[in-house]
């Protein structure tokens, strides 16, 4: 009645499964009420085994329900595609719709229309049980109403079939026809129209599913056996009951006692030949006594049906109309229904349970503690999230029930001594204390590389968890580049091998005329190598005695005050010669003869080292008439005085 969508839903960022109702039916409301029954009646129900409703509405003449998005196939193409099913699976798949049933039925809701076509097996073996378009919420009362039209006659229970009362065991009588389904490959009744087909499910017993199938455990065979008790009174009389056994059978399937189960049709072991012949004399013969059970309007057309094989033709035909009165007068009653009351969804993010118990109390809710889980953020108590979610404008049934999760408050944990551990070991003892870490690394003269030197927060102090704890692991020692020492002073070497940390262990004296003088010019690490820190060098230092020269040049007559004066053989007063002697440190190193009157006497010297004290002396005719000390610089010209 309705096609299905795949949609993006942009609130919640989901996926999810949009039904609209077909256009043909928009029109008639019969179908609308039936489409607004099926969301009604799902919409209050959660359960993992229930496909969830999220939203129902309707835009113009666009009716749509918001569904729970399902991947995998439904259980009938399960069993079309590989026959006969694993017994264990297929009782894992009755628990679980079993489940869902016992979820409804606690609500009073019934699903009358189980079946494998609406049974969705996901990618993951769930089950999810759907479309429940012809459930009804009762009261305190059972549903009695029939359909042809509603539902699928191969799953009826008789009371269904014969339009008497159903309830919760009508539901029970369809799973058990599911699980023989199941286990067999093929449903108990089957012929040419759903009338004789709703007659069989009346009057007639099926076969045992272990007659079809000889390897199914006796217990599985009981259960179904139970579970398709024509006289509702014999069935299981919950759903839970059911779970019971099937749990149990899964344990111990060969148990022959199940739930008080009396097995009324015996098993036996027939041929091929032998279950078809049982099939034809159950089509064509009537119990008796089951006649005497089922003497409602299909128990007596039945009697016709079998004694007087000229109406049968008649006969059908009058069932049919029935059945379709029947169907369309009591499915209107039902369609027409009073609808359930829609309530703003309320917010009780933040609320204690009390609280939000008194809020969803009096607007006709239910509130139910699924989960209780520590946060940080929210204080012990107090709800921390609900599903569903709460949304301006979203409204849900009256009598739904609202999820919540429960605050346990900030988690506390103790912190673990990590000290000397593995990185490793470490980082999963902080893990397991539900705490997180940072890493740090740190070169370790005396640790070895990857294990832990030291933790910032210390070891049996009280945290909160999921607080981050500073572990520093050690990289070993540091590995340094060795510098290059060549051309630096003995001074410059020793500042630069400190700075790169290494150790200076000793200097090598070398006398070299060809190298620079007192500088390093080798060392025994070679530049650029990567050497562990603190390493000792060795460098190799040029020192030789280096001369100096230099010019002395003497202004005589400024030096000696005056100039020297002689006379010649004539008698006449002229320039006497003088002569002017540079010692050098004490010794002499230039003596030169030059007219009193020069000013540019000049006299080349050396000396060994840098700076020197010269001594300057004038002589005339051997006598010493000036001399004087200086310190200076032996380089270039030394102007006396």
């Amino acid at each position: 009645m309705a096609a299905v969508y795949r949609a993006r839903c942009h609130v919640l960022n989901r996926d999810v499964a949009v039904k609209v109702l077909r256009d043909e039916y928009t029109t008639d409301e019969e179908f609308i009420k039936r489409f607004n029954i099926e969301a009604q009646a799902v919409a209050s129900l959660t359960h993992p085994n229930i496909v969830s409703v999220y939203d129902v509405g309707h835009e113009g003449n666009l009716y749509y329900i918001v569904m729970e998005l399902i991947k995998g196939k439904t259980l009938k193409e399960v069993i079309v595609e590989d026959g006969i099913l694993g017994w264990k699976w297929s009782v894992k798949v009755a628990v679980q719709i079993a489940s869902a049933l016992e979820t409804a039925h606690r609500n009073n809701i019934i699903h009358r229309d189980i079946k494998p076509h609406n049974i969705i097996i996901t990618e993951d073996g769930v089950a999810k049980v759907t479309d429940f378009g012809i459930a009804k919420a009762v009261s305190n009362s059972t549903i009695t109403a029939f359909g042809s039209t509603i539902g699928s006659v191969h799953y009826f229970s008789p009371e269904h079939a014969r339009g008497g009362l159903t309830d919760e065991k009508s539901d029970l009588y369809s799973l058990g026809v599911v699980l023989y389904e199941m286990v067999t490959g093929r449903v108990p009744f089957d012929a040419d129209t759903p009338v004789s087909v709703a007659l069989k499910h009346m009057q007639e017993e099926p076969l045992e599913a272990k007659v079809l199938n000889p390897d199914l455990p006796e217990g599985v065979n009981r259960i179904i056996t139970k579970a398709m008790q024509k006289d509702p009174g014999k069935r299981y009389s919950s759903a839970a009951e059911m779970i019971k056994d099937l749990n149990l059978v899964l344990k111990n399937p060969d148990v022959n006692y199940v739930g008080g189960v009396s097995n009324d049709f015996a098993t036996k072991r027939i041929d091929t030949s032998e279950i078809a012949k049982s099939e034809a004399a159950a089509a064509d013969s009537k119990n008796e006594s089951n006649n005497k059970k089922e003497k409602g309007i299909f128990g007596k057309i039945g009697d016709f049906y079998a004694k007087h094989k000229i109406l049968k033709i008649l006969s059908l035909i009058l069932v049919a109309i029935l059945v379709f009165a029947l169907s369309i007068g009591i499915t209107f009653a039902v369609l027409t229904g009073s609808k359930v009351k829609e309530v703003q969804i309320p917010n009780l993010v933040n609320m204690t349970m009390n609280d939000a118990a008194n809020k969803v109390n009096s607007l006709g809710l239910k509130i139910n503690q699924s989960e209780e889980k520590y946060d940080p953020t929210i204080p012990t108590g107090q709800i921390i999230s609900q599903e569903p979610p709460y949304q301006e404008n979203f409204k849900i049934k009256e009598g739904a029930t609202i999820n919540v999760t429960v605050s346990k408050g900030q988690q506390m944990t103790k912190v673990p001594k990590v000290v000397g551990m593995k990185k490793e070991d470490a980082i999963k003892a902080l893990k397991d204390a539900n705490l997180d870490y940072k890493e740090q690394e740190d070169y370790s003269d005396t640790v070895e590389a990857g294990y832990v030197i030291q933790q910032d927060t210390a070891d049996g102090t009280e945290a909160a968890a999921g607080s981050q704890v500073v572990i520093h692991v050690s990289k070993g020692i540091e590995q340094v580049q060795v510098p290059d020492l060549s051309g630096k002073s003995e001074a410059d070497a020793k500042t630069a091998i400190t700075a790169a940390k290494l150790t200076y262990k000793a200097t090598i004296i070398t006398n070299d005329t060809s190298k620079p003088n007192n500088v390093v010019v080798a060392q025994d690490i070679k530049a650029e190598s990567t050497m562990a820190k603190g390493t000792a060098i060795t460098i190799t230092v040029n020192q030789f005695a280096e001369v100096k020269s230099a010019n002395v040049i003497v202004n005589i007559p400024a030096f000696v005050g005056f100039t020297p004066e002689t006379t010649d053989t004539s008698g006449a007063t002229v320039v006497a010669n003088v002569t002017v002697q540079v010692l050098v440190d004490g010794v002499a190193t230039a003596t030169k003869t030059f007219a009193g009157d020069t000013t540019n006497a000049t006299l080349p010297i050396t000396s060994n080292n840098a700076t020197a004290a010269i001594v300057v002396v004038v002589t005339q005719s051997g006598s010493e008439i000036r001399r004087d000390n200086f310190t200076k610089t032996i380089s270039g010209d030394i102007n006396i005085p």
